[in-house]
């Protein structure tokens, strides 16, 4: 008889992970962030246990888009009073560069406690330094483009 493995929050060791988002597509980095902050890249992934590991990222301040999209995107919220607030992606950039990710990364997660949870283990710096060299992040590089396997055939 087979049995389903459930996690639990008492087995579970997180790892640190050291990501340069230097010149890496905002939205491929942060597709590939939220699935490590989630705990998807282990097989004992548990949907609603947090089992996701810490992510540091540096250089969020290099990160790029594709296309026109630093004057096109928008990011709208409210602040209680009537009509929203809102601002390009090159506004926000020059402003914050560091929530351009961290927001990209947000949207990823559950819209839950558990999610919350989460994201506080994304850690976003401008620059190349950080104040978590205790931890021995382990560097990974994420949010580069995979390429698609060619089959050459051989003529006899």
């Amino acid at each position: 008889m087979m049995k389903t493995y459930m996690a639990r929050p008492q087995d579970f060791d997180p790892g640190w992970w050291l990501v340069d988002a230097k010149d890496k597509v905002v939205g491929r980095l942060a597709s590939e962030i939220a699935t490590i902050l989630m705990g998807k890249h282990r097989p004992t992934y548990t949907p609603h246990v947090d089992t996701g590991d810490f992510v540091v990222v540096l250089n969020a301040d290099k990160v790029v888009f594709m296309g026109n999209k630093w004057d096109q995107k928008r990011y709208t919220w409210t602040t209680g009073y009537a009509g929203l607030r809102s601002e390009t992606a090159a506004e926000r950039f020059a402003r914050k560069p560091e929530r351009i990710l961290t927001e990209a990364v947000r949207r990823m997660l559950p819209k839950n406690k558990l999610g919350v949870k989460m994201l506080s283990k994304l850690k976003v710096y401008v620059g190349d330094s950080h104040p978590h060299q205790a931890q021995q992040p382990q560097p990974i590089e994420l949010g580069v483009k995979k390429q698609k396997a060619t089959k050459q055939t051989s003529q006899a």
